[in-house]
């Protein structure tokens, strides 16, 4: 089954205040799932502010963006906080949700192969259901480039 017709309504995640939620808090908003690999490296950082230095138009779109890492909800508030972030960071210490939507991946650096998340994300419609999906993102431009594709859905 591709990952385009998975409902995504009843996963649970837990936030960046340890509260433990499902996405239907969602329902009736576009939501944007961003994954990245780390808080507080520089391409995770540059992403981060780069959705939130958007996220009013994002809003204005009817739409919640969502950072997911398998750091800390402790380090995403100190993420948060240093950066003045604007938008939602979810802990995925156990991978749960790197797996189902196949973000967890082996990688290889420097010739040492190990396992971690590959930059994706996901729009997700008001519905629940996965509408689009970018894998091996690369971060210049790539906030303005969902702001970009959401303006023409949405016409």
């Amino acid at each position: 089954m591709p990952i385009i017709e998975k409902n995504i309504h009843n996963l649970k995640f837990q936030n960046n205040e340890d509260e433990i939620l499902s996405f239907s808090k969602f329902l009736s908003k576009y939501l944007i799932l961003y994954f990245y690999p780390r808080d507080n490296t520089s391409g995770c950082t540059k992403e981060a502010k780069d959705f939130s230095n958007l996220k009013l138009e994002f809003d204005s779109l009817n739409t919640v963006v969502i950072g997911i890492s398998s750091d800390t909800y402790e380090s995403h508030n100190k993420f948060i906080s240093k950066h003045d972030l604007k938008i939602e960071l979810i802990s995925d210490i156990d991978n749960n949700l790197c797996q189902y939507f196949g973000v967890w991946v082996e990688k290889n650096m420097y010739g040492k192969k190990f396992m971690g998340i590959e930059r994706s994300t996901f729009l997700i419609d008001p519905s629940g259901i996965i509408i689009k999906e970018w894998r091996k993102v690369k971060v210049t431009s790539h906030a303005e480039e969902l702001l970009n594709y959401l303006r023409k859905i949405k016409k």
